[in-house]
């Protein structure tokens, strides 16, 4: 089951339990799954998010939209275009069709 809920990164914690009040920065590194910081003495260190490769976190909805962008994309566009693709429709149909014709398809049968 799918329960979007927010994630918490482990790494943060390593980091404060090893400097403490000596970070000035932290920023995610996704590409590597790390947290990194910036200590105030200029030097800089990194903590994995993971404690076991094996862990399952919970799905956020940031972590849905990183891995299914490519599909959700291709549905907007899709929807997009049959929307643009009715309105033309529509649009033709109703300078285009006898009046006549336009009355009758806008009763509807019961």
């Amino acid at each position: 089951m799918l329960t979007l809920q927010r994630r918490q990164l482990v790494g943060h914690d390593i980091l404060l339990a090893r400097h403490g009040n000596h970070i000035c920065s932290m920023r995610v590194d996704r590409g590597n799954d790390t947290v990194v910081a910036l200590l105030d003495d200029g030097s800089v260190d990194s903590a994995p998010n993971l404690i076991s490769p094996n862990l399952q976190l919970p799905e956020t909805v940031a972590s849905v939209m990183r891995r299914d962008w490519k599909i959700l994309t291709v549905c907007g566009a899709a929807a997009a275009g049959m929307g643009a693709l009715m309105v033309a429709a529509a649009f033709a149909l109703g300078t285009t069709a006898d009046p006549a014709m336009l009355e009758m398809m806008s009763y509807s049968s019961y």
